[in-house]
């Protein structure tokens, strides 16, 4: 089954903006950056601190990036999780990736936030679903049988 893939910036007529700020052709606040991602603050921040973690390779997603680069990566998404946290002395923080739907910039990213409790953002942003054993019984299996192919 082909990967759906958000298109890269460049298809839809536009630069890809997270490359201009690797390629130093765009400003940015940066404050982490090492052989294989970049990190600076969102220009729109959910709360001061608000940092995006990109690729400096363009991947338009995360299915997109080659395996031997999620572990560092997410190394690199740890490392920012918790620096954040401390110095925002926030009390958590959410960790968010969207993969072509809300993605924004096709260029794969981490949002990385700063959280307190009564800030007032609820769960993931949107309604959640209650679903019964059966149906829950039944996507399981389907990924499980996908996950053993």
């Amino acid at each position: 089954m082909p990967r759906k893939t958000a298109p890269a910036q460049e298809e839809l007529g536009k630069p890809c903006q997270f490359c201009a700020i690797i390629a130093g052709q765009l400003s940015a606040h940066v404050v982490f950056e090492d052989d294989i991602s970049i990190a600076f603050l969102d220009h729109r921040p959910l709360f001061p601190g608000h940092s995006l973690l990109v690729t400096r390779h363009h991947y338009a997603t995360l299915l997109d990036i080659p395996e031997l680069l999620i572990g560092p990566l997410f190394s690199n998404v740890q490392l920012l999780a918790g620096t954040v946290q401390r110095v925002m002395q926030a009390d958590g923080t959410f960790i968010g990736a969207n993969n072509v739907v809300s993605q924004s910039v096709p260029h794969f990213h981490v949002h990385i936030v700063p959280r307190r409790r009564g800030d007032g953002l609820r769960g993931f942003f949107w309604p959640r679903r209650k679903m019964t054993d059966e149906e829950l019984k039944l996507v399981q299996k389907s990924l499980v049988d996908a996950l053993r192919k």
